[in-house]
């Protein structure tokens, strides 16, 4: 249930983008006349309509996410407040400006303060994010969670990177496709490798 909860504003804000793209005319009329009062001009055009409307859609996505959890007694991850708040400030600004800009630079920014959060914590706390988060499932000697969060550290720094290539390399549809798709792909990826580093450092049972 929580893998389906992490991805589903991700596919939603797919399904909508190519939906909408496919009857962009239509798409311009609806989001003119039920979100027009949140558009700077009060008119949407046909080009901007289907991100425009999969902002929407994955603004709503994330609100419903947080409420779902609150709702059932669970406790809400700091990185899915962090994601609701920079989705609502730059989907917003999307929305607003209707500027596709704003909301393909918010996969980045929330790379970067993973990224961030990850090379902070040992620094100013002292403490190692990945052992916290797998240190009771998973038992490794001190440098190989040093090793990991660095890998962590450089793949995040690396997304953002990445995200922003392809949003200024490629038309809107295609990052929309890489964002839903080649993310998830490359963090499979990561995960594989990490999962044969993991294997290869597990202490056995009796601490050798």
């Amino acid at each position: 249930m929580k893998i389906f909860l992490d991805f589903l504003p991700i596919v939603l804000f797919f399904l909508t983008f190519n939906q909408a793209e496919k009857r962009a005319d239509e798409a311009a009329a609806l989001a003119t006349d039920w979100f027009g009062f949140m558009i700077s001009g009060g008119t949407v055009g046909a080009k901007e309509a289907p991100v425009l409307l999969a902002t929407v859609v994955v603004i709503l996505a994330t609100f419903a996410q947080v409420l779902y959890l609150k709702l059932r007694g669970q406790k809400v991850d700091t990185m899915l407040w962090i994601s609701l708040g920079l989705v609502t400030v730059m989907g917003g600004a999307t929305i607003y400006f209707h500027n596709d800009t704003f909301i393909k630079w918010k996969p980045s920014v929330l790379y970067w303060v993973m990224a961030a959060a990850f090379w902070l914590s040992p620094i100013l706390a002292n403490k190692n994010l990945l052992k916290l988060m797998m240190g009771e499932q998973v038992d490794l000697p001190a440098f190989a969670w040093r090793n990991l969060n660095l890998a962590w550290i450089a793949f995040f720094s690396f997304m953002g990177v990445l995200n922003l290539w392809v949003a200024y390399h490629y038309d809107t549809s295609t990052w929309v496709s890489f964002k839903s798709f080649g993310g998830m792909g490359l963090m499979f990826v990561f995960m594989v490798a990490q999962g044969f580093y993991l294997t290869r450092h597990l202490k056995s049972p009796d601490g050798e």
